[in-house]
C-alpha cells in the first residue's frame, strides 16, 4: 500500500501511471517473509526501462527464489523529481512503496554512458550516500551491471561492485554471498574481499591506479586477493538458462510496447565499430523449441499482439526457418505479430519476407553503416550496394514502400566521397522503388536515413581512434544534407555533443568521477534527453576539475598504452583487436565466423560455437 504522500503528489505530474506500480505481473511479496530485498534500478524513465529487456529477465530472476525480493525503481522525471523533494519523499520501489534505502541491494543495468548523473541522483534522492567510501555498512550495497560496466572506471569511486557479461548465474551467486555475510554481521570489506573471488565480479576499491605525468594510466594493481583481470561470466547454454515465463505489462504506453524473446547471445559478424558484437561473443544459440515455448508462455500471461525475436542479427540465427513456420501455426489465427529486428541485407531471404509479412507488416530496417564500399570493407560490414538495392527490391516487390538505413559518420579514414555516399545509397533505394514493376500501387516511397556519430568504445578495433569533435559532426552533417537531392528521403542526426560527452565517459579513466560529481551538483542528469542537456555545465565541469575531456576523444593511442580497462577479460584479445585495426587501414575484411574462425579470443571460454581452430589461434 502506497503512503497517502505519494498518493497526493501524483495528481500533480504528467504520467502518474510511471509511479505507482501495481501493473499485471508485478510481484509483491511478504517483506518479513524473505532475507533479502533488492531494489532494481533504471537510470532513466519508466518507458525505457520497462522496455529493456535485461532488467524484465533479472526482475523475474531473482523473484523465483523464496529468500529475495525484487522491486523495480525508474528516475522519476523533472515534476516528479521536484514534487518528491519539496515533499520529502524518498526514492521508492514500485511494489512497495518503501524507500529505496531500506533495499539490501540497489542495482543499476547500466546500457548508456549518459545515464550516469542519473545514478548520483537517484542515489541522492534514495538518501543513500553516494561514494562507496562513504557508505561503510554492508547494506545497502550499489551494484551495476550491463554494457557499460566494461570500463567502469568513470564511475568506480561510486559503486561498491560490478557484474561483468551475463547476469543469470552471477547474480545469484553474489546474492547467496550477501545473505551468507549479513547473517554472519560481516563487515562491507568482509565482503567485498569474498565477493572479488567470484569470477565475473569486479570490486573497483580493490585496485590502486597509478598515472603517467601525461595523465596516462601507468598501472592498475589489484590487492587484497582480488584477480589480475576480472574475467567476464558466460552463460554457456540457453536453453537451460533462466527465463521468464511473464513481463509486467505497463499500465501507459512504453517505447518498445510488445513481448520480447531472445533467441541467441553474440555475434558473427565483427563489424569494427559494435562494441555489443565483441562483448557478447562467444555465439550461443537456443533451440527454435525453446524459444518458442518462451514466446507462447510470454504471450499468454500478458496479451501483447507482437513478439519480438531479439539478438544482435536476428537473419543469423540457424533456427530462424524453423522457428517461424512453427510460430506462425498459432500466431496468425491469434492476430500475433512477429517483428525480427536486426535484418542484414545479405541474408533476407524472399520467404522469409513473406513469413514475417503474414500478420502486418513491421517497418524494414537495415544498416549499411557506410555509403561506400571501400568504407564499408574498413569497417568490416561484409555487404555490398548491390545486396542491399536487391533485398530493398524484394521488399518493395512484397508490398513495403518504406525503408529505414542506418549510417555512421566519423569512421576512421572517412572521406567527403564517402559522406557523399550515403546521399547517394539512399537515393539509389528510392531510384529503386520506382523502377520496379511490382512496387505498392497509388503509394510513394519513403527512405529513413538516421546517421550517428562514431563514438569509439572498449574491446573495439578502433578503441585507439580519435574521435571527431564536436564542431567537425556538423560540419559534416551539413555536407551530408547538401548531397540529399530527394523529399522521398528523410535523415535524422544525433546531437553532436552528446555524442562527444559519451565519447568521454566510454574510455575515461577514474579522474572522471569528480566531473561527474560536480555536473549533477551543478544540475545535470537526464544528459541523453536533447532538452536537459547541459553542455556548458558539463564542460565548465571539466573545467573546475581541472581536467580537458578531450584528452579523451580526440588523441589516438598507441598500441603500448595502458588502458583504463585493462584489467576486463571480455574474451576478446588485444592482439585480436590490433590485428583488425590494422586490417581496418588495409581496407581488409575478415570473414565471418561461421565461414573462417580469426582467433579472437572467445574460443577459450569454450562456449558457443568456437571450434577447435579457435582455440589454436588464441
Amino acid at each position: 500500500m502506497f503512503p497517502k504522500e505519494i498518493e497526493k503528489i501524483l495528481l500533480k505530474v504528467q504520467k502518474p501511471g510511471r509511479y505507482t506500480g501495481g501493473e499485471l505481473n508485478s510481484v509483491i511479496k511478504d517483506k518479513e517473509k524473505v532475507d533479502l530485498r533488492v531494489a532494481f534500478c533504471f537510470p532513466d524513465t519508466y518507458e525505457i526501462g520497462m522496455s529493456h529487456l535485461g532488467m524484465k529477465i533479472l526482475y523475474s530472476l531473482i523473484n523465483a527464489r523464496e529468500d529475495a525480493w525484487c522491486e523495480r525503481v525508474f528516475a522519476p522525471w523533472i515534476d516528479m523529481e521536484e514534487q518528491m523533494r519539496s515533499k520529502g519523499i524518498p526514492l521508492y520501489g514500485l511494489e512497495s512503496g518503501e524507500p529505496v534505502k531500506d533495499a539490501d541491494v540497489i542495482a543499476f543495468t547500466l546500457m548508456y554512458e549518459m545515464g550516469y548523473t542519473n545514478v548520483l541522483n537517484m542515489l541522492d534522492l534514495a538518501g543513500v550516500a553516494l561514494r562507496s567510501e562513504d557508505r561503510p555498512s554492508l547494506t545497502p550495497l550499489v551494484i551495476a551491471g550491463g554494457a557499460c560496466v566494461c570500463n567502469f572506471e568513470p564511475m568506480a569511486d561510486f559503486v561498491d561492485l560490478t557484474l561483468l557479461g551475463d547476469g543469470e548465474e552471477v547474480l545469484n551467486e553474489v546474492l547467496d554471498l550477501i545473505k551468507i555475510h549479513k547473517q554472519k554481521g560481516s563487515s562491507k570489506q568482509e565482503f567485498l574481499r569474498q565477493a572479488a573471488k567470484i569470477k565475473g565480479v569486479y570490486v573497483p576499491s580493490l585496485y590502486d591506479v597509478d598515472y603517467n605525468e601525461d595523465f596516462t594510466v601507468k598501472s592498475i594493481n589489484a590487492r587484497d586477493g582480488a584477480p589480475e583481470k576480472v574475467t567476464k561470466r558466460v552463460v554457456r547454454d540457453l536453453d537451460t538458462m533462466f527465463a521468464p515465463s511473464s513481463f509486467v505489462v505497463p499500465f501507459i504506453d512504453v517505447v518498445h510496447d510488445r513481448t520480447t524473446v531472445e533467441i541467441f547471445r553474440g555475434c558473427i559478424r565483427g563489424c569494427r565499430f559494435c562494441q555489443a558484437g565483441f562483448l557478447y561473443r562467444p555465439l550461443r544459440e537456443k533451440s527454435p523449441k525453446v524459444v518458442e515455448d518462451q514466446c507462447r508462455a510470454i504471450y499468454e500471461s500478458t496479451g501483447y499482439d507482437e513478439i519480438s525475436l531479439c539478438s544482435l542479427s536476428t537473419s543469423d540465427y540457424k533456427g530462424l526457418p524453423e522457428l517461424l513456420n512453427s510460430m506462425l501455426d498459432w500466431t496468425i489465427p491469434e492476430k500475433v505479430n512477429v517483428a525480427l529486428p536486426s535484418l542484414r541485407v545479405d541474408n533476407f531471404p524472399q520467404d522469409l519476407m513473406e513469413k514475417i509479412n503474414a500478420v502486418r507488416k513491421s517497418g524494414l530496417t537495415f544498416a549499411p553503416e557506410a555509403g561506400t564500399q571501400r568504407l564499408r570493407d574498413v569497417i568490416n560490414k561484409n555487404i555490398t550496394e548491390e545486396e542491399v538495392l536487391t533485398t530493398v527490391a524484394r521488399a518493395f516487390s512484397g508490398g513495403w514502400n518504406a525503408v529505414k538505413l542506418y549510417f555512421m559518420i566519423g569512421l576512421p579514414t572517412e572521406t567527403e566521397e564517402d559522406i557523399k555516399g550515403i546521399a547517394d545509397l539512399a537515393q539509389a533505394v528510392v531510384d529503386e522503388f520506382y523502377k520496379n514493376p511490382d512496387k505498392p500501387k497509388g503509394k510513394s516511397v519513403n527512405v529513413s536515413v538516421s546517421v550517428a556519430s562514431l563514438v569509439p568504445k572498449p574491446f573495439t578495433p578502433f578503441q585507439w581512434e580519435p574521435q571527431i569533435t564536436p564542431d567537425e559532426i556538423v560540419s559534416r552533417q551539413e555536407l551530408l544534407m547538401s548531397f540529399v537531392r530527394s523529399r522521398k528521403i528523410s535523415v535524422s542526426k544525433h546531437v553532436p555533443k552528446t555524442s562527444f560527452l559519451e565519447g568521454v565517459f566510454a574510455r575515461g579513466d577514474r579522474r572522471l568521477g569528480s566531473v561527474i560529481e560536480t555536473a549533477w551538483k551543478n544540475g545535470c542528469k537526464f544528459d541523453g534527453w536533447d532538452d536537459q542537456m547541459k553542455f556548458e555545465t558539463w564542460m565548465e565541469s571539466f573545467e573546475s576539475c581541472g581536467i580537458d575531456p578531450f584528452f579523451y576523444t580526440a588523441r589516438k593511442r598507441d598500441f603500448s598504452e595502458v588502458l583504463p580497462w585493462d584489467h576486463m577479460d571480455y574474451g576478446i584479445s588485444k592482439q585480436f583487436l590490433m590485428r583488425e585495426n590494422e586490417k581496418a587501414y588495409a581496407e581488409q575484411t575478415t570473414p565471418s565466423c561461421r565461414e573462417q574462425c580469426a582467433g579472437c579470443g572467445a574460443a577459450k571460454i569454450n562456449g558457443g560455437e568456437c571450434g577447435e581452430i579457435g582455440k589454436n589461434l588464441v
